[in-house]
């Protein structure tokens, strides 16, 4: 089975032996909130197709830190975060390194 949701990036890696998926999202339109709303509906519907598929595997949503900073320290991504709705990657792109991991 295969989904196109849409991710700028998809990335298949493991983390400390652990196999994850990494949908990264840029969040460059008009409305953050939109931004959100979108990646959160796809990052929904491919997380259940992984349960399926493969699921052995981890999906993350990865996030540039200013994204992190402006939404997912904000009360609506806070809720995201504490109801386990997402896993985040949170990524500096100009040091190309790995800020936090959120599960």
């Amino acid at each position: 089975m295969f989904v196109d949701i849409g991710a700028e990036k998809f990335l298949a890696a493991e983390k400390h032996g652990q196999k994850v998926a990494i949908e990264i999202k840029s969040f460059v339109g008009n409305s953050e909130l939109e931004d959100l709303k979108n990646a959160i509906g796809q990052y929904v519907l491919y997380q259940n197709v992984l349960e399926l598929t493969e699921p052995d595997r981890k999906l993350y949503l990865g996030v540039r830190e200013p994204v992190f900073n402006e939404l997912f320290e904000e009360p609506i991504g806070k809720l995201l975060l504490d109801k386990g709705i997402v896993n985040l990657l949170v990524f500096n792109s100009e040091r190309e390194v790995v800020v936090k991991w959120i599960n």
